[in-house]
């Protein structure tokens, strides 16, 4: 059985692909960042000698990580309406995304903050820095750069995993898609545009977290040399 490919019918949609795509970006950038700041407080939390608030990051982590982020996803939109809490699609979507990659990132800056030398601890210590100036000077610059590549490595999945918001009626990228697929019925079309764009992003936003992350630690570096 012969195949023939055909775009054309295709172009009438381009505009709700761009409208998908950017939606899919603003998802991935709120997803990332928040996920990455909830993630270093919680790492922070669940290294301090503070028992009940260490405990309740550990019982977030666990769940998140243990969980599908579709599960998450319903919870939110669906389960929260029961108990009175009524959400839109997007504020849904945007909650589960932080939710979800805090969870992560946190587990994977904690293995960075616990990697740390005793002694660089005990030497700020000596000198005097209270327990919040050893967390910023000392612990997690170092602490994150070693983690940075894992870390980079889920905020890219979390940008790929954006494509589940589709299923309660959120048109990104993937929601686009599947409107487009179920009005032309070019479903091997459609979808071959879609694993395209999703590969190029992929390449796209390692390539700015990498670049954004040799700065960052670059200056961080500079900055210490200096007040040495």
């Amino acid at each position: 059985m012969e195949y023939t490919f055909q775009f054309g019918p295709l172009l009438n949609y381009l505009q709700q692909f761009v409208s998908g795509l950017w939606l899919t970006l603003g998802l991935s950038f709120v997803g990332i960042f928040g996920g990455i700041a909830l993630g270093i407080v919680c790492a922070t939390v669940s290294t301090s000698s503070f028992v009940l608030p260490r405990l309740a990051v550990r019982i977030y982590v666990e769940t998140m990580r243990n969980t599908p982020l579709l599960v998450q996803i319903f919870v939110i939109f669906f389960g929260l309406p029961n108990i009175g809490i009524r959400l839109s699609p997007l504020t849904s979507v945007f909650i589960a995304l932080v939710l979800n990659n805090g969870g992560y990132v946190a587990e994977i800056v904690r293995g960075g903050i616990q990697a740390t030398h005793r002694s660089q601890v005990e030497a700020a210590e000596s000198l005097g820095l209270t327990y919040f100036q050893t967390l910023r000077f000392v612990i997690l610059p170092p602490a994150l750069e070693k983690v940075f590549t894992p870390v980079v490595s889920q905020c890219v999945l979390l940008m790929l995993s954006t494509s589940l918001v589709s299923a309660i009626g959120v048109e990104d990228l993937t929601g686009a898609a599947m409107i487009a697929s179920s009005e032309t019925f070019r479903t091997m079309e459609v979808y071959l545009i879609i694993a395209v764009v999703y590969v190029l992003l992929n390449f796209i936003f390692r390539a700015v977290l990498n670049m954004a992350g040799l700065m960052i630690f670059t200056r961080s570096r500079r900055r210490l040399l200096g007040r040495v």
